[in-house]
């Protein structure tokens, strides 16, 4: 079935990406449509033609961060053990998070941390990316459990959530200005911790 209407005379994969970054920067609050708008370089009929209001555009903005930015958790859960799990995890997300190309910190910690007029729906919404992400985790940690790769007394849930924990942590002090190394030595201790 062909498309009715112009064909669109943007890159809507490319304007996402620059949407991503205004949220990142400025939350969902704090990213104004004048500021969206700008950045993608498109204008506002556009935006809402291509993504839908802007809970849409941040929906598909953070389904998108969670594709690309954050492929390291997906790789680092089909890693062997679950010790090199939990350093992979750790140890590329402090990467992630201080990558000189994006901004500092991390889109689903920093999307949402001013809750407003929305009624707390983003602040929900990226809690339970969160909660899947953490899930996902104590899923294959309870893997590792099962197959003796963990302590008999270990708690695959409540690892999971420490991991997370420390994660989480690190995202809202990269935000601060944290370096890589600082990051890093947080999470020598927490493995050692571990």
């Amino acid at each position: 079935m062909a498309e009715r209407g112009r064909p669109r005379g943007f890159d809507a994969d490319a304007a996402l990406d620059r949407a991503i970054e205004v949220f990142w920067r400025h939350g969902y609050e704090g990213a104004s449509l004048a500021d969206l708008t700008t950045a993608m370089g498109i204008n506002r009929p556009s935006m809402y033609a291509a993504f839908g209001n802007k809970e849409d555009l941040f929906r598909r903005a953070v389904a998108r961060y969670a594709e690309a930015d954050m492929a390291y958790a997906r790789e680092a859960l089909a890693q062997p053990t679950a010790r090199a799990v939990i350093e992979t995890f750790l140890r590329t997300n402090a990467d992630a998070l201080t990558r000189p190309d994006r901004p500092a910190g991390c889109l689903s910690v920093q999307g949402g941390l001013a809750g407003g007029s929305d009624n707390g729906h983003i602040a929900q919404f990226l809690a339970d990316s969160r909660a899947a992400g953490e899930k996902a985790l104590a899923d294959r940690l309870s893997q590792a459990a099962t197959e003796g790769d963990l302590p008999s007394d270990a708690d695959p849930v409540a690892l999971a959530r420490y991991v997370m924990v420390v994660s989480e942590g690190n995202a809202v002090h990269a935000a601060a200005g944290a370096t890589r190394a600082a990051l890093q030595a947080t999470v020598n201790i927490a493995l050692k911790a571990i």
